[in-house]
């Protein structure tokens, strides 16, 4: 029986206020141990598959349709467990620990860790052979060199942008380094538009990290949090200014900037690519989605890699009954290539797979095409995903980022508290 408790954006992202007992008792934990790759091959079996996407408007059909598909092809039937996104990983948590829950399981990559922690993940590195997974896709779903997830739609947050205010204003799509970049808002606010809607909202600004990254603050590092030091509180002081001067705004997250760039009124947010069909059906402008188009994020200084975060979905299989069929399904799900271009096409969630990847419908797609190479290609996992309390370290950069935007800490003092709260959580 499907457990379906109340509707959420697809466009979201990734982990927000996890909180709960579920997920904090584990901080600090390493995965225990995980099953042998489960058996595939043999008789098909009856499984259960988890999915927050079985609660959404826009991807249930699709989803429904695909496994529908998978399980009459095996004369078998599936279970469907879904829960809204924000409630889902507390949710599936509590049911893996407490052995109510096997099969496959839809996971954002910043959650891997976390579940991975209770020991209950199967090995999936034998699924992978053959299958031409691209070594990024691969990457999200490892930890600590296990491959727990097999992955399922790949990609980034990073700059989008609207060409033809960028045109107007006389602005580079391509800066090089920070001064560039500042000097082409500049301009954009000369044009009379928010020159930058970046996450200024305590529940988005946590995408303060990748500007820290960029400025040379790795987060993390030999095991401790570098949140505090001196490239960190430069990244802060940094956005606080673009704040004074009026090229970002108060009080915005990723869904207000997804309708003010709709709206043409800004030039800039960052977003996921999954984030266009949102964006394109909010705009007023039939046109407008062919004024979309992607930036790499500039970097302190020529020659810096673009920091930029990563983002997508992975497909896990918890051991017990059903689990050979469940990860046969996962294999399917996110490597067979007509299935995986399908659900690109019906969906616009990137593939993973090299095959899928040179398909004409993804291929002949720029707008994906051209946010893979510039904004994908070089991004990582975030330094915090490996510590199951990671939602609660992100907040607590947020509050004080927020802080130093109204002007109630310095960003040296605002950085060095939450560096504090960071090392507290790591233990």
């Amino acid at each position: 029986m499907t457990i379906e408790l109340s509707r959420r954006d697809l466009l979201r992202y990734s982990a927000i206020g996890i909180g709960g007992a579920a997920l904090f008792g584990l901080a600090g934990c390493a995965p225990t141990g995980s099953p042998n790759a489960p058996s595939t091959g043999g008789t098909a079996t009856d499984f259960a598959f988890g999915s927050w996407g079985l609660s959404e408007d826009a991807t249930k059909p699709v989803l429904e349709a695909a496994v529908d598909g998978f399980a009459s092809s095996k004369k078998v039937d599936w279970t469907p467990v879904t829960y809204p996104y924000n409630d889902y990983l507390n949710q599936l948590t509590l049911q893996v620990r407490g052995g109510q829950f096997a099969g496959a399981a839809q996971l954002d990559v910043a959650w891997i860790s976390a579940l991975a922690a209770l020991g209950k993940l199967t090995d999936l590195s034998s699924l992978t052979t053959g299958r031409g997974y691209t070594s990024a896709g691969l990457g999200a779903g490892k930890v600590d060199g296990t491959q727990y997830g097999l992955p399922w739609t790949i990609g980034a947050i990073g700059p989008v942008a609207n060409q033809e205010l960028f045109d107007k204003a006389g602005a580079s799509l391509e800066p090089q380094t920070i001064e560039e970049f500042e000097e082409g808002l500049r301009a954009l606010k000369g044009i009379g538009v928010i020159p930058y809607a970046a996450s200024t909202k305590a529940a988005q600004l946590k995408d303060i990290f990748v500007w820290m990254q960029t400025f040379g603050s790795p987060i993390i590092e030999d095991g401790k949090t570098t949140v505090g030091d001196e490239a960190s509180i430069k990244a802060v002081e940094w956005y606080k200014k673009l704040f004074d001067e009026g090229l970002i705004a108060p009080d915005v997250d990723r869904a207000g900037a997804r309708t003010l760039f709709a709206q043409a009124a800004t030039a800039l947010y960052d977003d996921a690519p999954v984030g266009k069909a949102g964006v394109v059906a909010q705009s007023p402008d039939s046109g407008f989605g062919d004024k979309m188009t992607s930036m790499a994020r500039p970097v302190l200084k020529s020659g810096d890699t673009p920091q930029h975060v990563l983002w997508g979905h992975l497909v896990v299989v918890v051991d017990g009954e059903g689990a050979g069929t469940a990860a046969e399904f996962a294999q399917w799900l996110t490597s067979d290539e007509e299935q995986t271009v399908s659900y690109f096409e019906a969906l616009g969630l990137p593939p993973t797979t090299d095959a899928a990847l040179a398909s004409d419908a993804v291929a002949s797609n720029t707008f994906v095409s051209d946010f893979t190479s510039r904004v994908t290609s070089t991004a990582t996992p975030s330094p915090l995903w490996v510590y199951p309390g990671y939602a609660q370290m992100e907040t607590a950069v947020a509050e004080q980022v927020q802080a130093v935007l109204i002007g109630q800490s310095s960003a040296a003092d605002a950085m060095k508290s939450a560096g504090s709260t960071i090392a507290g959580l790591i233990g």
